[in-house]
């Protein structure tokens, strides 16, 4: 019966956080709260808790409580931002160019990501993202039809993918990885790089809580396009040491 409770009190928080009636920040019920609601005792309501903590959703503050942590990737705790609000952020004026929207054949390795079938319908999108009408990132995203049904209907030079998907499927979790590359004659085009230079590239998959959700390999140039994140770290208590 304990571990019923458990899973329902997880569930239970993490709808909350979703529907952002407990928004960024903001503190969560204690233990003693959430074993009085639930009816279970304190350590099946801390266990929630804990878990919660350790997977990034929570934050602890010793002698005050647990409070909503940012949506962060766990990876390496960089932001995931919205590049049309990075670029508006900056007094820039933000566009998109649509390449691609279709339904392809998942390929292998996008099955083995998205957690799909190989060759069953994948959505692909294809964009060019610009600040100031300069291209300033190529987004090419692969959806799960079964978690974002409508993806392909939508008009993704009034919205990016990332708002769309934000609001249908909240994210939950994300992983990425960051490298650099050669860019190819097809990445050269659409970038308007007179000529090949380093590019870097961020393959990021994201999670809601049903599964994964979408894969995206988001391509910028070096010379135009840097990642940076301000990381707070709390200071050790008296009995801590360093």
């Amino acid at each position: 019966m304990a571990v019923a409770k458990f899973a329902e009190i997880k569930e239970y928080m993490l709808s909350q956080i979703e529907i952002a009636a407990w928004p960024e920040h903001s503190r969560v019920p204690s233990e003693n709260e959430l074993a009085e609601q639930f009816s279970v005792s304190r350590m099946t309501a801390r266990r929630a808790l804990q878990e919660l903590t350790e997977q990034g959703i929570l934050y602890r503050t010793q002698g005050v409580g647990s409070f909503v942590a940012a949506l962060k990737s766990q990876s390496s705790l960089l932001e995931i931002r919205n590049i049309a609000d990075e670029i508006n952020s900056r007094g820039h004026a933000y566009s998109a160019r649509l390449l691609q929207l279709t339904e392809l054949p998942c390929p292998t390795i996008i099955a083995a990501a998205l957690g799909l079938k190989r060759n069953e319908p994948v959505y692909f999108s294809l964009i060019v993202h610009l600040e100031n009408n300069q291209p300033l990132q190529l987004e090419a995203r692969y959806v799960s039809p079964k978690l974002v049904p409508d993806y392909v209907k939508q008009d993704f030079n009034q919205q990016t993918p990332h708002q769309y998907l934000s609001f249908i499927a909240p994210l939950t979790e994300a992983e990425h990885t960051v490298e650099a590359i050669w860019p190819d004659d097809f990445t050269c085009k659409h970038l308007i790089l007179k000529k090949a230079e380093p590019c870097l590239r961020l393959t990021r998959r994201t999670f809601s809580r049903e599964g994964a959700v979408s894969l995206a390999y988001l391509t910028s140039p070096g010379s135009r396009y840097r990642l940076g994140g301000h990381l707070n770290f709390s200071l050790p208590s008296s009995r801590e040491t360093i």
